[in-house]
C-alpha cells in the first residue's frame, strides 16, 4: 500500500525524534516507492533497480538529519534517489540521451511542484474518495492499472471508469471555478 506524504512526513520526523519502530515503518514504505521511482526510469532492470533501491535507503538513514522538518518529505526523497541514479549511471557508465534528460533526471523545481501537489490535493478532496485515490495512483505515482486496482482492491474496469469519472468531475470543478 503507497503511503501518503504525510504519513511518510510523520515517520521520518518521528524517526527523527527517537522512535526506531517510526523510522522503521518508513524504510519499510519507501521500498515500494523507491523501486517504482527507478522502474518508471529505468525499465526493468531489477539487478539495478534493487541496487539503488538499497543504496538510497541507505542514504536515506545515514543523511536523515538533512531533513528539514519544514518541507516536503517526498521532495527530499527523490533528490536523493536522483542523485543515486546520476551515481549509477555514471559507476556503469551509462550514457542517455539528451532527450531522454528532462524525464529522467527532472528536479529542478521541487517548490512548484510541492506547490502543484498541493493544488492537486485540494482538487482531489472534492472528489469521490475512489476516484480520487485511483487518479493520484495512476497520474501521481504512475501505477499501472492493475497496480492501481491491486491498491484499491477493486477490478481494472472500476479504476478506468473511476479515473473517466473523476477527470471529467475535475474538470467540471475548474471550470467552475474559472
Amino acid at each position: 500500500m503507497r503511503q501518503s506524504e504525510e504519513q511518510l512526513k510523520a515517520w521520518m520526523t518521528g524517526g527523527l525524534d527517537g522512535d526506531s519502530a517510526a523510522h522503521a515503518a518508513l524504510l519499510r514504505a519507501l521500498v515500494p516507492l523507491l523501486r517504482s521511482y527507478y522502474r518508471r526510469r529505468m525499465g526493468n532492470a531489477a539487478d539495478d533497480i534493487e541496487d539503488l533501491v538499497q543504496e538510497t535507503l541507505i542514504s536515506v538513514h545515514t543523511r536523515r538529519a538533512s531533513y528539514d522538518r519544514e518541507r516536503p518529505f517526498v521532495a527530499w526523497l527523490y533528490a536523493i534517489a536522483r542523485y543515486r541514479m546520476i551515481d549509477h549511471f555514471r559507476r556503469q557508465r551509462i550514457t542517455v540521451p539528451a532527450e531522454d534528460l528532462d524525464h529522467i533526471l527532472v528536479s529542478e523545481g521541487f517548490e512548484d511542484a510541492c506547490s502543484a501537489r498541493i493544488d492537486v490535493a485540494t482538487l482531489l478532496a472534492d472528489i469521490h474518495p475512489k476516484q480520487a485515490r485511483v487518479i493520484r495512483d495512476m497520474h501521481i505515482t504512475g501505477l499501472s492499472v492493475a497496480e492501481a486496482a491491486e491498491a484499491a482492491q477493486i477490478g481494472q474496469s472500476d479504476v478506468k471508469v473511476s479515473v473517466h469519472r473523476g477527470m471529467k468531475a475535475l474538470a467540471a470543478r475548474i471550470r467552475g471555478r474559472d
